[in-house]
């Protein structure tokens, strides 16, 4: 199998990598799936269930907002927002010209359709608009959302607040093996072009350099510097696995696997250092 490397600011993720805890919070066992078909469940310090396309949505929302150097809070607020205004799913329609997973509005100087409904453009939109909010930091997180969203029930974000933290707590690499999706028994990509897509993602979301498609590409790799970032990275490969044909992804002693939708241990004396892992399905033979 041919391998690739992304590396962007001393940050690095590969296929069956291990790395020691450095102080991130770890969950007792396997994490457990027990809901059917292509479904999610996120478990950092509370539990919460997506299917598919939220979650790889959802992950993508965190991705970005590191991409722009937001902080967590941050996070939580553009999630609680994406939940109460599309139920984290990128709508083709709204109220008036609302569109997207915040329901922006081309009328309203958001940007055109076309942008709008680019989940990566809608969540750099939301930050940039957030950050213009003097205080936001200290703000409860439906006055926050509503200062930018401006919306006819400004108390209604905060009812996602809860959950957004979870979300926000793991996909930012504060749990270990805190997301677990199941890909159903056809995966919806194999190969070259699974992993090309799955390259291709990482490239948007992290802001990783992109170093174009290599032939016979089968793998994806990325090395870390710390298990924060590791968990990050093997977090948003587990999301985006059910779109995206992963097989397997490894990091810090734990894999999870498309077979069962879990994280258990694993065993591995090969010394590869601080690296995540990632297999995406081969082509059919």
């Amino acid at each position: 199998m041919r391998t690739r490397t992304f590396v962007a600011a001393g940050v690095v993720v590969a296929l069956f990598a291990i790395v020691g805890g450095w102080g991130v919070r770890q969950l007792d066992g396997e994490l457990r799936l027990p809901l059917a078909g292509r479904s999610c469940t996120v478990q950092a310090d509370g539990t919460v269930r997506l299917d598919a396309e939220q979650m790889a949505n959802a992950a993508t929302i965190a991705a970005i907002g590191m991409q722009r150097q937001m902080p967590e809070q941050a996070v939580v607020v553009a999630l609680a927002t994406a939940y109460q205004e599309s139920g984290l799913r990128n709508l083709a329609h709204g109220d008036r010209d609302s569109l997207g997973l915040f329901q922006q509005r081309p009328s309203q100087g958001w940007g055109t359709p076309d942008q709008i409904r680019d989940e990566r453009y809608a969540a750099k939109r939301f930050y940039q608009a957030l950050k213009k909010v003097r205080g936001w930091e200290r703000m409860e997180v439906t006055d926050a959302a509503q200062a930018v969203q401006r919306s006819a029930y400004p108390k209604a974000y905060q009812k996602w607040a809860d959950e957004s933290q979870v979300l926000a707590r793991a996909l930012l690499g504060e749990a270990t093996g805190a997301v677990a999706c199941t890909v159903g028994r056809t995966p919806v990509m194999r190969g070259q072009a699974a992993a090309a897509e799955l390259t291709r993602g990482l490239t948007l979301d992290w802001g990783l350099p992109d170093a174009g498609v290599v032939a016979e590409l089968t793998d994806v790799t990325v090395p870390a510097t710390d298990a924060r970032d590791g968990w990050r990275y093997a977090h948003w490969l587990v999301s985006h696995a059910p779109d995206h044909g992963v097989k397997r992804v490894r990091f810090d002693g734990l894999e999870w696997s498309a077979d069962n939708g879990r994280w258990a241990k694993v065993s591995d004396d090969r010394p590869t250092g601080a690296r995540v892992l990632a297999e995406v399905f081969a082509d059919p033979a």
